[in-house]
């Protein structure tokens, strides 16, 4: 699959987890230009609901220098719980393009699926299908790419695509 997709330079927000003392990046958060993680969709409502809900700023949590919204209070207190269960895979970076060794935005609302209880998000419609029909072998890359993408992240040294 061939996607041509335009680049913008743009200031990457990411954030970094401590791990063992160590300073190594953990997890780079995809915050997109409204300011949330997920551009605000609740985390939690893909799998309690199985729909995509739009967040709150009156349900709002901080994980992961990430400001997260919620459709409920119920869904917020579910996450902080654990946030870890309900977050998106790759910082919420699209799985595929991870899989291909980039990071790019996703769309949240129409582009997720979840798999083996995780969710993954992906940049439309299209390369969802395309990681739905293939993603046995994208997870594996995906999996095998993300410390490096992550690492590139945390170093402000990515290649990024964003939707326009």
């Amino acid at each position: 699959m061939h996607i041509t997709r335009k680049l913008c330079l743009v200031p990457i927000f990411v954030a970094l987890m401590s791990c063992g003392g160590a300073d190594l990046p953990q997890t780079q958060v995809m915050i997109a230009s409204d300011g949330y993680a997920i551009h605000g969709f609740d985390a939690v409502g893909y799998f309690t609901e199985g729909v995509a809900l739009k967040g709150s700023e009156e349900f709002s949590a901080e994980w992961n220098g990430a400001n997260w919204l919620f459709h409920s209070a119920e869904n917020r207190d579910l996450f902080q719980a654990n946030p870890e269960r309900y977050a998106p895979q790759y910082g919420g970076w699209c799985a595929y393009g991870v899989a291909e060794g980039y990071a790019a935005e996703t769309d949240p609302e129409n582009a997720w699926a979840i798999h083996n209880d995780k969710l993954y998000l992906n940049w439309d419609e299209e390369v969802a299908s395309e990681w739905e029909a293939n993603k046995g072998a994208l997870l594996q890359s995906s999996e095998n790419k993300w410390p490096g993408v992550r690492q590139q992240l945390g170093a402000n040294d990515a290649t990024v695509y964003w939707h326009d």
